[in-house]
């Protein structure tokens, strides 16, 4: 660790200087920049951006550092490795660190907001600000998760509690980037995904390499290197595609990226992230060669630099999230930053297929589902392996219909009407789910991802078998839960006043749209999924919870139609359009929909239940034939002779039995007489 100890004041120096170059270019800390508007005082101004590059270095070092431990190092059977143990230890320090920085922040912003020296606030301004405002619960909450991280990277040596670690100190990078600017502005339907897709893709770049720069001397060290060159080439594309998206947002014409000072900022994060892009690929052809012939330094040199460059990307990030965009809104139409777009016409089939509105989210979504999946049909043809031709129709076809669905013009009708919600609802969780399922990604992954030529290393494919055989899966897959997950998620949504809250947060309609698709693929891969991982039911039993789905699905659709009170009534008054009609007839119009819409996809999978049930019977009855006729050809009784042997012995003793007691009746009349 002493190498850690000499390059992260360099690294820290480096970005430190960057920053404040570029806060005082970009004018984050000059009043004249933005006249008018209050000042909370230079130490507010100053404070706020240094104390968000600690908290963004701390969370860019637990987040690489703990995925480094939990999937690039190699293991100790169950457990992580010494270096592993090692690693998540001292990430301990850095994630207090970033849960401190965090809860600072949260007392900066409530300056900053109000234009109030930190020295004036009061208490319950700052606890408000906390539990009331997106930005203040963004930061609680990323808080709460470092603190949660720092004390579980103490908790145990287990590989599944790294895995744990890893998916918590990722996911607490997050909150932050859903908040603030690209959330209440236009498009953030783009600005926002492509902060989240920036950030995490950037952390777990940055944070790898310093957890490859710690762990040098691990065994088999080369090996461990490659894997974090794959990981380091998808977060680059990840990177620059996103900053892209993002900063064509920020910027509004391209002409802003040379005639203002943000687009300089930002030519200059280009010029550094072109950089690091250029040492990673002489990382891929010159340096891994190199650690595979034991010549270690090489790497250390050169990656020493591409931290130094990272870094100082890092500070002019920083500094841009502070810095006045050259799109300036005189009037802000709080429609727009509800929305992310202004009130649409009224709808036509034109414009209900047309008139897009790309959610960057689902995109990547698409994109990547579909681009893995043919790589893997590739794979397995070019090592002369089949892969029928309708599985990967029946995926490609899902990921078109999710993609369409989620980013054509029926996706900007659903946020302003409850019926265009509903079609969209009922696509994402029947239509979508049956093609996805009927892809069979999990099988194609089983025999299309290669296992790593270290047996302690746990690849996709390893952690995929974990997650088919856990106890989790075993739940899940049992039918009458994957129905009521999929039952409860359809009334709960509706009737327990959720759907406001979640159409209102941006992050909240993502996590609504991704539940809808995950609900059905679960109830449809435990009823006609050809995947392992499901649990050996009879066709008759799923029929049955089949028949069940539908009914709860009528009735529910029933029930909307007679219900008198508007759901989503909050969300859906402050956005109504102009030329629709009532918020009840519209939810009215819904509900007859969802009543009617899911006729012609159940129907479908009856059929397929019924068929698999038919064929269920005769797979059982020819093994009894083939058993019959093993046992007559070697003169043994197979199990239906032995059963049918079976009942006429009991039938042979309930006729004596019943000839004795006769008797036994008789005589006695006998004596009588």
């Amino acid at each position: 660790m002493r190498l850690g100890v000499r390059v992260v004041p360099v690294v820290a120096g480096a970005a430190v200087f960057v920053l404040v170059m570029a806060l005082l270019f970009g004018g984050a800390v000059d009043d004249a920049v933005l006249p008018g508007i209050p000042s909370p005082g230079a130490a507010t101004e100053w404070a706020l951006p240094l104390v968000t590059f600690a908290a963004t270095a701390f969370g860019v070092l637990v987040a690489g550092i703990t995925v480094t431990a939990a999937f690039l190092l190699p293991g100790d059977g169950p457990s992580v490795s010494a270096y592993g143990w090692m690693l998540l230890r001292r990430t301990a320090w850095p994630a207090l660190g970033w849960a401190v920085s965090a809860l600072a922040l949260v007392v900066l912003t409530v300056s900053d907001v109000l234009a109030v020296p930190v020295g004036r606030l009061t208490s319950p301004s700052v606890v408000s600000f906390a539990f009331s405002v997106n930005q203040g619960q963004a930061l609680l909450l990323q808080a709460a998760l470092a603190l949660v991280v720092a004390v579980l990277c103490r908790a145990g040596v287990s590989r599944r509690l790294a895995f744990a670690v890893a998916v918590l100190a990722s996911a607490a990078v997050l909150p932050p980037a859903f908040t603030g600017h690209a959330a209440s502005a236009g498009n953030h339907q783009i600005a926002v995904t492509s902060l989240a897709v920036h950030v995490l893709a950037a952390s777990l770049w940055v944070g790898g390499l310093a957890g490859m720069l710690a762990v040098r001397r691990v065994r088999r060290f080369a090996e461990t290197a490659a894997r974090y060159s794959r990981l380091a080439l998808g977060c680059f594309v990840a990177t620059a595609l996103s900053g892209v998206a993002n900063a064509a947002v920020r910027l509004g014409e391209l002409p802003a990226l040379w005639t203002t000072r943000y687009g300089v900022l930002v030519l200059m994060k280009v010029l550094a992230l072109v950089a690091v892009g250029l040492i990673g690929a002489w990382h891929r052809s010159r340096t891994l060669p190199l650690l595979a012939g034991g010549q270690p330094r090489a790497f250390l040199r050169l990656a020493v630099g591409e931290l130094v460059v990272l870094g100082a990307a890092a500070g002019l990030a920083v500094a841009l999230s502070r810095s006045p965009t050259p799109v300036v809104v005189d009037e802000p139409d709080p429609l727009v930053e509800l929305l992310g777009f202004p009130m649409p016409a009224p709808p036509t089939a034109l414009r209900m297929l047309g008139d897009p509105l790309p959610d960057l989210f689902f995109l990547t979504l698409v994109a990547a589902g579909i681009g893995f999946y043919l790589a893997g049909v590739w794979r397995l043809r070019r090592e002369g392996h089949a892969w029928p031709v309708s599985r990967t129709a029946s995926w490609v076809g899902g990921m078109l219909v999710l993609g369409a669905i989620t980013g054509l013009g029926v996706a900007r009708y659903a946020y302003v009407l409850f019926s265009a919600h509903m079609v969209q609802h009922m696509v994402l969780s029947m239509v979508v789910p049956i093609l996805l399922v009927g892809g069979a990604p999990v099988t194609l992954a089983l025999r299309a991802l290669r296992r790593p030529r270290d047996p302690q290393v746990r690849g996709a494919r390893e952690w995929l078998m974990l997650a088919l055989h856990s106890r989790f899966a075993r739940l899940l897959s049992h039918p009458v839960v994957a129905l009521a997950v999929y039952v409860a998620s359809l009334y709960g949504l509706y009737f327990g006043g959720l759907l406001g809250t979640l159409m209102r947060y941006h992050l909240g309609h993502l996590a609504m749209l991704t539940h809808f698709v995950l609900a059905g693929c679960l109830l449809f891969w435990v009823l006609i999924g050809v995947d392992p991982g499901r649990r050996r039911v009879h066709p008759a039993l799923l029929t049955l919870v089949h028949f069940l789905a539908m009914v709860a699905h009528a009735f529910f659709g029933f029930v909307l139609l007679q219900a008198t009170t508007v759901i989503g009534q909050d969300w859906y008054t402050a956005v109504h359009p102009p030329w629709a009609s009532s918020l009840m007839a519209d939810q009215r119009l819904g509900a007859g929909l969802a009543w009617a819409f899911g006729e012609l996809p159940a129907a479908a999978i009856m059929l397929l239940l019924v068929r698999q049930w038919i064929r269920s019977d005769e797979r059982e009855q020819a093994r009894l034939d083939r058993a019959a006729d093993r046992a007559e050809a070697t003169g043994e009784e197979d199990d239906l002779a032995r059963y049918n042997a079976f009942l006429a012995a009991a039938a042979a003793r309930g006729t004596s039995g019943s000839s004795s007691a006769t008797n036994e009746d008789e005589a006695p009349q006998t004596g009588r007489k």
